[in-house]
């Protein structure tokens, strides 16, 4: 029994130990690689990883065995081969003793030996030949190394961040000594020693400004608040003054506006009485109109300056330029700071917006009106003056109903030239480069607000005015009787826009719909009204060189002039005509008689003169 037992015992272990060996035998393999096993695959890469694209797998039969990936290159094409190697065995195809990397993890591409052919070789992790990493492209190009980018970054840097520096250093320098910012000068640099003949001859258009009773025409004068002092005794004033080297005696009366720049007073010019002494308890003197700027606006000031005491700019559609003046306003020593003054004529009736607030116009004084403010435009724009005399053009570019001034219910005057700019033909378009978009964004032309302004074309910045100063006819228009039912007076483009339109909302507006203000046919219904709206069509044509000039627009006024004038003139003959008619409408033998007459010898009305066009004006 003993004995049967012991051979069950011996039995029984045997067959543990053989089920043992068998397990350890087909769980063996666990121990060797996984690899990617592909004769030829193609592969997809991105940057510098290829991804081996092989789709079958297999495990080493071998514990010494590892992953390879074998690139090739053959013209155009490239080819991977993966599979399962013995370090310590030569690869087919390629170079005996050629070393491999059996401890690394990543299969990194290195030279085989062969230009065309790239080698690598990983153990350790799964499948790790079917990613393909490259110290160089996959095409042959070299990639940078993380070591190699920070100093070739560095370097890329340095250049611009000295540019940067040498940039804000000349811009620190020239806002520091930039001619603008200089000390103020006690007195601009405007002549003030001249003798009584010197006034006479350089300066009486400038002194003319305060309506004194000289060669002036009688409408004018009957339209105008006229001084009971003759002439010359302000003139005397002026020119000792002057010689003295003291400010004029002008006393601040009112606060009529401010503007961006400055703000604007009506003062009053104190004359000498009788007794020898200014008459300011009295009020006797001239009304005058002072623009006051801070010293922050020295700049804006001296530019204005510099246009409006040109003496060929004097016109009398322009408003007049008497004097420039710095001055220290009284106060406690080293608080009141430095003013500059700009003395110009005063007109009482105030500016054409506010007129056209409060009244309606009737078709004459449109007429004349619109017509003054087409001269006065036109002068600015020629390089002479009426008398031939070569002068500088200028550009007002910033023309509005707020910036006109009524002489009278028949004229107007182009003030406040803030922006204006002098179209000298020896600046260059640099000398313009910041010139383009300014103005009040109502009044812009499409150019401006699309800031495309042809600085190398002087005649584009008078096209910008012309275009403006359509928008000021359309306001005069919607305001005169001759429409027929006249509304509330509204700016151009009325309540299509804010109250103050940014520039954004006017280019939608302007060049996205090619918006205008509305013309509607009623207007155009009287002979001449119909003139006058074509004549603004062409004026804010969204073409710059397709918009009539401003001397053109004059043109266009005479003819609506002489046409207003012979219909009057032919207005009482063809009263007296009407018995001549009916006495012709009753009498056969007289129609016989007239009907026998030849065509060609009656008398033919050619009908209306054809208007100038901008062709015609140019030429």
């Amino acid at each position: 029994m003993r004995n049967i037992w012991s051979s069950l015992s011996v039995s029984l272990c045997v067959c543990v130990c053989l089920s043992l060996s068998l397990s350890v035998c087909a769980f063996s393999h666990l121990r060797t690689n996984l690899c990617k096993w592909c004769e030829s695959s193609i592969p997809l890469c991105e940057d510098s990883v290829c991804l081996s694209n092989c789709s079958l797998s297999s495990f080493c039969t071998s514990v010494h065995e590892i992953c390879v990936a074998i690139w090739r290159k053959n013209n155009e094409s490239i080819t991977v081969q993966t599979l399962c190697h013995d370090p310590a065995l030569p690869l087919e195809g390629l170079a005996a003793g050629l070393p491999l990397n059996s401890s690394s993890r990543d299969c990194v591409m290195t030279s085989s030996g062969r230009d065309a052919t790239l080698i690598c070789s990983c153990q350790g992790e799964h499948e790790c030949n079917d990613r393909l990493l490259f110290n160089t492209g996959p095409n042959g190009f070299s990639k940078l190394q993380s070591k190699d980018v920070i100093p070739v970054v560095a370097i890329s840097l340095v250049p611009p961040v000295l540019v940067a520096l040498v940039a804000t250093a000349t811009f620190y320098l020239y806002r520091m000594r930039r001619p603008g910012k200089p000390s103020p000068p006690t007195r601009p640099d405007w002549p003030t020693k001249h003798t009584q003949s010197q006034y006479q001859g350089q300066y009486q258009g400038q002194y003319q400004a305060l309506e004194l009773p000289i060669a002036r025409p009688e409408r004018e004068v009957s339209n105008a608040k006229l001084l009971s002092l003759p002439g010359d005794v302000i003139s005397d004033m002026l020119a000792e003054r002057g010689q003295a080297s003291e400010q004029l005696p002008i006393r601040l009366e009112a606060l009529v506006g401010k503007g961006r720049f400055a703000e604007l007073w009506r003062g009053r010019l104190l004359l000498l009485t009788g007794c020898g002494d200014l008459g300011g308890a009295s009020g006797v003197g001239e009304a005058v109109a002072v623009k006051v700027f801070t010293g922050e606006e020295l700049a804006s000031w001296s530019s204005e300056c510099s246009i409006l005491s040109d003496p060929h700019l004097q016109h009398d559609n322009v408003v007049r330029f008497l004097a420039a003046e710095a001055r220290r306003p009284p106060g406690p020593p080293g608080h009141a700071h430095t003013q500059y003054w700009l003395v110009l004529a005063y007109h009482h009736m105030g500016n054409l917006q506010d007129f056209l607030s409060e009244n309606i116009l009737s078709w004459e004084e449109l007429v004349a009106m619109a017509g003054s403010i087409a001269r006065g435009l036109a002068h600015l724009h020629s390089d002479t003056t009426p008398s031939g005399v070569p002068k500088v053009p200028v550009a007002h570019r910033d023309l509005k109903s707020s910036n006109i001034v009524l002489k009278s219910r028949e004229e107007c005057v182009i003030c406040d030239f803030g922006l204006a700019l002098r179209l000298d033909l020896s600046r260059t378009a640099d000398d313009f480069a910041n010139s383009g978009q300014v103005g009040t964004a109502r009044y812009m032309a499409p150019e401006v607000l699309e800031s495309r302004v042809n600085l190398e074309d002087l005649e584009a910045f008078k096209q910008m005015d012309v275009y403006s100063m359509a928008l000021v006819l359309w306001e005069m228009i919607s305001r005169c009787s001759a429409i027929g039912e006249v509304g509330v007076y509204e700016p151009a483009f009325g309540s299509r826009v804010c109250e103050q339109p940014c520039i954004d909302s006017m280019r939608d507006l302007v060049l996205r719909d090619r918006g205008r203000p509305d013309i509607p046919p009623a207007w155009t219904q009287h002979q001449g009204m119909g003139v006058l709206c074509s004549t603004i069509v062409e004026c804010w044509d969204h073409d710059p060189e397709a918009r009539l000039t401003a001397h053109c627009v004059v043109e266009r006024f005479k003819v609506l002039d002489e046409e207003e004038r012979g219909g009057e003139e032919e207005q009482i003959p063809e009263e007296r005509g009407e018995e001549t008619d009916a006495t012709l409408c009753s009498s056969p033998s007289v129609i016989q008689e007239a009907s026998s007459v030849p065509l060609s010898s009656r008398t033919m009305n050619p009908g209306p003169a054809p208007l100038p066009d901008r062709q015609t004006c140019l030429t």
